[in-house]
């Protein structure tokens, strides 16, 4: 069957796209559309023209597999040329999301209805290109360049309502049933009209920006667009529409476009895009593998992390039942849930019916017993193996057959948990993070025994709530830890060789994370996990917290922080560091921030080999989205193991033995060792 039907209705040319999941814009609908486009010229009989997608959405996009590919006639330019040029009124049925190539062809119809759920967007960017069909030509002139700007260079939608009210639809359709025969009629109703709008051709909508618009826009948005190139293209297209006629504009976003799509970024964020889509296939698991029904879940903890993840169900629709020792801490955590909803629903996402729904569907308990009817429960209790055991030996006697039993622990053999019940094949890590709420990373931790319903399971629940799930096997850490810590012993190493906290920072700021590791130690607070009462001054920690430097929370850690948490490198923890150096025989030296960048990032990539060659990841690209999701690696670097790639695994390695001094306990990986040596590469 042809992706792209027609049929003639009345004096309407109805065409018809069936191209899924997404109706993407590959060769053969861009055929089709531009023979519709013929027809409808050639054919007297025909007064006005409806595209349409039948499916779950209208065009989601370009085909992203002909990336990097030798272009196929007809380009989609061409093809919104033709729609744009149709000497009959042209009007897009939007239902779904009309989104990059989409909302272009939508763009250069005449007319645009839409269904009041479809959503519009630009969203090239987050791949690191920007429109190459004329969308940052033809967005500002159809809704100006206040509207225009934020949807180009930050790729997020905007809901039809919100389009209707900037003026990119012409109507919205209640009956989203009857958006066909509503567009029909609409067509009908236009096609008596002697002109019609022409998106290229307007001017009104951007005649009167001003001249600071655009850098007003960059500086407002520095933050958010630091270490991407692709916003900067955008804006400088957007720039072009204003200042240049359409047919030089277009020229402008078409340089652009061809040189940002073969740019390592581009790149970069498209392997991102097909990473995460693969870490949601596990090799070993059947197509039709049951799913279990989760209806209820519990969660033991109602601190800061077993509310974050009970707040991720409860957004979602599925009851909690909380359980804690005691009233107080129970109360406080439930209370603190209530106002991170009150919160936001302040900040206008979310209503109060919302909050309210929510909130309904949490219960308190002191009772274990409350739990037993629980489809899955999650432990959230402290990073003990021995009190995590416990817990699990009550689940074992409570909970109903058929129940998962999952543990929140970041570092924990889980394994050995599992052998604490008389069910370990029902036993799975669930490792949120921090806060658990809002961080999009979902470990999931496969025991020796974990039964495959019960993983299968996990993946699907991990969608429903909104997380990005990767799996992982059993060791200490998992992927994300284990990783971390092999930077943190390197952080620390230099520290005592003559690098300064806030250069070490500073170099993976640089790099594009959020925080270097000095920085975050401060923000957890160093006297986590810290007792007092057993502190003998033996460790820099140690020293810190005894004279009351334990973090952003007393004003002073590794940096001094003033009353707006601004952080200032501080000369008593640099007196403090040369100390222990001294006494421990460490030279002083002054170290590059190269050196410094390759210590840290290259053990990462060593040890994610290593995740590799064990068994623990299923494939390079998880590893890139546990770092990615978790632990803030910069987007436009594809993440450590895409990032390596890139830099060359012959340079890794070559890295790694050339610091081989400063890490005298590392093993490079044979799997890194042997793909360097082939010239190949983790990614494809």
């Amino acid at each position: 069957m042809s992706v792209i039907s027609t049929r003639i209705q009345g004096d309407v040319l109805v065409v018809t796209a069936d191209n899924p999941p997404v109706n993407a814009l590959g060769a053969a609908v861009r055929q089709g559309l531009m023979d519709a486009m013929r027809q409808a010229a050639s054919d007297d009989a025909v007064k006005a023209v409806v595209i349409r997608c039948d499916g779950r959405t209208f065009f989601a996009g370009a085909d992203i597999t002909e990336f990097g590919k030798p272009p196929v006639s007809p380009s989609l330019p061409e093809v919104i040329d033709a729609i744009e040029n149709c000497p009959k009124p042209v009007v897009a049925a939007i239902h779904g999301t009309a989104l990059g190539g989409g909302l272009e062809v939508a763009l250069g119809c005449h007319y645009r209805v839409a269904v009041p759920s479809a959503k519009l967007g630009l969203p090239e960017v987050k791949l690191g290109i920007l429109p190459g069909a004329g969308g940052t030509q033809r967005l500002p002139r159809v809704v100006g360049v206040e509207a225009a700007l934020p949807m180009i260079v930050t790729g997020d939608p905007v809901p039809a309502k919100k389009a209707k009210a900037m003026g990119l639809l012409d109507a919205l359709v209640e009956d989203e049933a009857g958006l066909e025969d509503a567009a029909i009629a609409f067509a009908q109703d236009v096609a008596g009209r002697s002109e019609h709008p022409v998106s290229s051709r307007r001017s009104d909508r951007i005649a009167d920006t001003p001249p600071s618009a655009f850098d007003d826009f960059r500086k407002a948005n520095a933050r958010r667009l630091k270490g991407f190139e692709a916003p900067e293209a955008c804006i400088q297209a957007v720039e072009a529409a204003v200042s240049q006629p359409y047919e030089e504009g277009i020229k402008t976003e078409r340089v652009l476009f061809q040189k940002f799509v073969t740019g390592t970024q581009s790149k970069a964020l498209r392997h991102v895009f097909f990473a995460e889509r693969a870490a949601q296939k596990i090799d070993d698991l059947p197509k039709d593998i049951e799913i279990l029904p989760i209806r209820k879940v519990g969660i033991i903890g109602a601190g800061t992390m077993g509310g974050g993840i009970a707040m991720n169900f409860l957004s979602a629709g599925i009851p909690v039942t909380m359980v804690e020792m005691k009233q107080d801490a129970l109360d406080r955590g439930m209370g603190i849930i209530r106002r991170n909803y009150d919160n936001t629903a302040k900040k206008g996402r979310i209503t109060q019916q919302q909050v309210d729904t929510a909130m309904s569907n949490l219960t308190g308990s002191l009772d274990y017993a409350d739990l037993a009817d629980c489809d899955l429960v999650i432990e959230a209790v402290f990073e003990l193996m021995d009190i995590k055991k416990q817990v699990f030996g009550k689940l074992d006697s409570i909970m109903k057959p058929g129940a998962i039993l999952a543990t929140n622990t970041s570092y924990l053999n889980v394994n050995e948990i599992a052998a604490s019940t008389g069910r370990p094949e029902w036993v799975i890590g669930l490792h949120f993070f921090s806060p658990a709420n809002v961080m999009r990373l979902l470990e999931i931790v496969r025991g020796d025994r974990t039964a495959p319903q019960v993983l299968a399971t996990a993946m699907k629940l991990a969608r429903t709530i909104g997380k990005v799930a990767v799996v992982s096997g059993v060791c200490h850490g998992f992927i994300g830890n284990r990783m971390l810590a092999a930077r943190q012993k390197q952080a620390n190493a230099l520290l005592m060789e003559g690098a300064k906290p806030h250069q070490i920072d500073q170099v993976l700021l640089d790099f594009g994370f959020p925080m270097g590791p000095f920085q975050m130690a401060d923000l957890a607070g160093l006297d986590l996990g810290w007792k007092e009462e057993e502190s003998k001054g033996e460790t820099i920690r140690d020293v810190l917290c005894e004279r009351g430097r334990r973090g952003q929370k007393t004003g002073k850690g590794f940096y001094d922080y003033d009353e707006k948490r601004n952080r200032t490198p501080s000369d008593e923890v640099n007196a403090i560091v040369a100390g222990f150096a001294a006494k421990s025989g460490k030279a002083q030296r002054d170290i590059g921030d190269d050196e410094i960048r390759e210590r840290l990032l290259f053990p990462m990539v060593n040890e994610g080999a290593l995740i590799l060659e064990e068994g623990i990841a299923q494939r390079a690209s998880d590893i890139d989205m546990v770092w990615l999701n978790g632990y803030g690696w910069p987007a436009y670097t594809g993440g450590p193991m895409f990032w390596a790639d890139i830099v060359g695994l012959s340079t890794v390695v070559a890295g790694l033995e050339r610091h081989g001094d400063a890490m005298p306990d590392l093993t490079i990986s044979s799997l890194l060792k042997d793909k360097a040596a082939k010239g190949e590469r983790f990614n494809g």
